[in-house]
């Protein structure tokens, strides 16, 4: 561990309550307390010399695991003010560690902290898919994306064409970021245990990234593919010019949205221009 964090820190179920940090439902909080898990966790992406965002710090396992990295700078976003006020004190101990009571769906991330910067969090699960697409929009921004999701939204991420969970999160993700299911994480391993089980994804932008206009397109394209999945192309896409438009990008407009590549999707999008 290096000296940057505090070594006689109390456990974190006594953080829970002192602070009376009972999980939240409505805030999908379920908080990891083991420290050798939340260790693995920060492990997952280089994390040296970088300024590190971290989302719903709860009663600040994980941050502590950052702070014990070479992370050149944590910032923690929390919403509920019982874990401000927790991870406010990790703060009054580590110049390293800032903290924002703020809602992070409303916050433009790149202007908090400085280059490079990445992204490491455990979700909540109610909100982790739109905390997802609002950062792709931005992701040449930062160097790495390791976040905690349900295992149902970590499988649709990373799912290849022609299977069930592949779809607009899966084509989204992968246009952007290079991509992989880092570790599965058990239900019981969260106080309390959720329902279902977790998976990190790490997520690496790809050094070339397309102009605004195109992610909106890619946006739009992939809401209405897959929004009326079991309609061929030339149905589903009737709005953005069906049969013209799959013509364009030489797509047959008989097949089905599942049935796309990243690449197909793309030159569906260029087309739509």
């Amino acid at each position: 561990m290096t000296p940057h964090l505090p070594t006689k820190l109390p456990p974190l179920r006594d953080i829970i309550a002192a602070f009376d940090l009972r999980a939240d439902k409505s805030l999908g909080q379920h908080f990891l307390l083991e420290p050798h898990l939340l260790e693995r966790i920060a492990g997952a992406a280089p994390l040296a010399g970088v300024n590190i965002i971290e989302i719903g710090p709860g009663p600040g396992g994980l941050t502590r695991a950052l702070l014990a990295s070479e992370a050149a700078s944590v910032l923690a976003v929390e919403i509920d003010p019982r874990a401000v006020a927790a991870t406010s004190q990790l703060a009054s101990q580590c110049s390293r560690l800032t903290v924002l009571e703020a809602d992070a769906l409303k916050l433009d991330l790149t202007t908090l902290t400085a280059a490079p910067r990445g992204i490491v969090a455990n979700l909540p699960y109610n909100v982790g898919t739109p905390l997802l697409i609002k950062w792709l929009a931005q992701a040449g921004a930062y160097q790495f994306m390791v976040l905690m999701f349900q295992l149902e939204v970590a499988e649709r991420i990373a799912a290849v064409p022609n299977s069930g969970a592949y779809g607009r999160l899966s084509v989204l993700a992968q246009w952007l970021c290079d991509i992989d299911i880092a570790m599965h994480v058990p239900a019981g391993a969260f106080s309390p245990p959720p329902k279902v089980d977790s998976a990190i994804v790490r997520l690496f932008p790809k050094s070339a990234q397309p102009p605004a206009e195109h992610f909106k397109a890619m946006e739009r394209l992939t809401a209405a593919a897959f929004g009326q999945r079991r309609k061929m192309l030339r149905g589903a896409l009737r709005g953005m010019g069906g049969e013209a438009l799959l013509k364009r990008a030489d797509i047959n407009p008989e097949r089905r949205a599942e049935t796309l590549s990243v690449e197909e999707f793309e030159r569906l999008m260029l087309a739509s221009l």
